[in-house]
């Protein structure tokens, strides 16, 4: 109502009947003038100032009157209901398991590479085999314990490289970083369509702490990628941590759902 009273106070931009066309000088001979260009086609124009008085009822509410335009208790519809409140739960909820799923396939990942290096190691314990006099290596009767378990490895490694640990310890990172970045903001944000406020506390401070370090871990990527292993020991660690909050924060997430119920209604 207030952005359509305040239109009737705006000037009209005059029509196109109503416009005077310029005056052109001629040039003479020892005088330059310039002469005006259209930049943009009649039509164009036309539609632009048919336009006008739309775009600005869009836009008037967000600047004449702000105050009621973000104000709380029923002006944001379903957005204040309990069906967009329990969104942001069960996402975080599902993106929970998504973590424990993904530090799975990154364990994995890891075995592969550590797994090679432990048979490179056990390589340089087994002993040369005896020669006989004409140069023939002597073949033991059955493999020494060090390279039957060289062979445990090396069948194991072959498994794990086989399940692509890699790459889809990679994608599912991308995903847990984009769908969890968004889902934390958006949580905040319908909180506050639901009560017009945020609240300080536990619950609040673990999510944004849960945020930074998925946006830590993975601006270590690069470096792991160049095979730091530093920069793979950290990554590790802060997703360790990640975890640790991520659990930390289930009880204080189930008392707000119960007060999703209590304070909402559908839909």
């Amino acid at each position: 109502m207030a952005a359509t009273l305040s239109l009737l106070k705006l000037p009209i931009l005059p029509s196109k009947q109503h416009q005077t066309k310029p005056k052109l000088s001629i040039p003479s001979k020892h005088s330059v003038t310039l002469l005006p260009q259209k930049l943009l086609p009649n039509e164009t124009i036309d539609q632009l100032r048919s336009a006008s008085l739309p775009l600005t009822a869009l836009t008037l509410p967000f600047f004449l009157d702000a105050k009621d335009a973000f104000a709380v208790g029923g002006e944001f519809g379903i957005f204040e209901g309990r069906t967009i409140a329990l969104i942001h739960p069960t996402v975080m909820a599902g993106l929970f398991v998504y973590t424990l799923y993904a530090g799975y396939l990154g364990w994995q990942w890891r075995r592969v590479r550590t797994t090679q290096n432990e048979i490179n190691e056990l390589k340089k314990q087994v002993k040369p085999l005896p020669v006989t006099p004409e140069g023939t290596p002597v073949q033991p009767p059955k493999p020494s314990p060090v390279e039957a378990r060289i062979q445990q490895l090396t069948e194991e490694r072959k498994e794990l490289i086989k399940g692509s640990y890699r790459d889809k310890h990679f994608n599912a990172g991308s995903i847990l970083l984009a769908w969890g970045v968004f889902e934390s903001i958006a949580g905040g944000v319908n909180t506050w369509f639901r009560t017009g406020k945020l609240f300080p506390g536990p619950h609040l401070f673990a999510g944004a702490g849960i945020t930074i370090l998925w946006a830590a871990a993975a601006a270590l990527v690069p470096a792991m990628q160049r095979g730091n292993e530093t920069a793979r020991n950290l990554h590790i660690a802060l997703n360790a941590l990640n975890v640790i909050l991520f659990i930390w924060q289930i009880p204080t997430g189930i008392d707000i759902v119960f007060k999703v119920f209590e304070f909402t209604s559908w839909p």
